[in-house]
C-alpha cells in the first residue's frame, strides 16, 4: 500500500499531465472508494428497512403493493451489488498499474471518460464496437 499522498480538494485531472501519474491515480482512488462506501450504506440502509419492515398487512392490495417495492428494491441493490465489483476491480487495476487504459487496444481512456464512469474498461471507440457487435449478434 501506498502512502496516501496530498491531493487538494479542487484537483482534477488533466489533460496536460502524464496520463495515470500518482495524482490521477489518486483521484480515481478516492472517487471510487467514495462511491463504494455511498452503496454500501444504502445497502445497510435497506437491510435495516427489510428488517424493520417486516410486518403483517391484512389488506391483500397492500400487501401486494408493499411486497412489489421491496422486490424492486433487491434488485436494485442487486445492481448495486454487482457495481460494487466492478469498483473493487476497478481499485485493483489501479494497485497494479493497469488503470485507465483500455483492455482491448491497450490505449489510454479519456480522462472525460473515466471521471464520468470511473469503472470504464474500453476506451469510448472499442466500447462502441463492442456493442455495435453485440447487437448485430443480438438481432440474430
Amino acid at each position: 500500500m501506498k502512502p496516501e499522498s496530498f491531493l487538494p480538494d479542487d484537483y482534477r485531472p488533466a489533460d496536460d499531465e502524464p496520463f495515470m501519474n500518482e495524482r490521477q491515480q489518486e483521484y480515481f482512488r478516492r472517487k471510487l472508494i467514495m462511491w463504494k462506501n455511498d452503496l454500501l450504506a444504502d445497502t445497510r440502509d435497506t437491510i435495516e428497512g427489510l428488517q424493520d419492515g417486516t410486518r403483517n398487512i391484512p389488506d391483500v392490495t397492500d400487501r401486494a403493493s408493499e411486497e412489489t417495492d421491496r422486490a424492486i428494491e433487491l434488485r436494485t441493490r442487486d445492481r448495486q451489488r454487482k457495481l460494487v465489483a466492478k469498483i473493487d476491480s476497478a481499485l485493483r487495476r489501479i494497485e497494479e498499474g493497469e488503470y485507465g487504459y483500455c483492455e482491448v487496444t491497450g490505449e489510454p481512456i479519456s480522462l472525460k471518460r473515466l471521471d464520468a464512469r470511473p469503472i470504464a474498461t474500453m476506451s469510448l471507440e472499442a466500447q462502441e464496437r463492442h456493442e455495435r457487435r453485440e447487437k448485430v449478434h443480438r438481432d440474430d
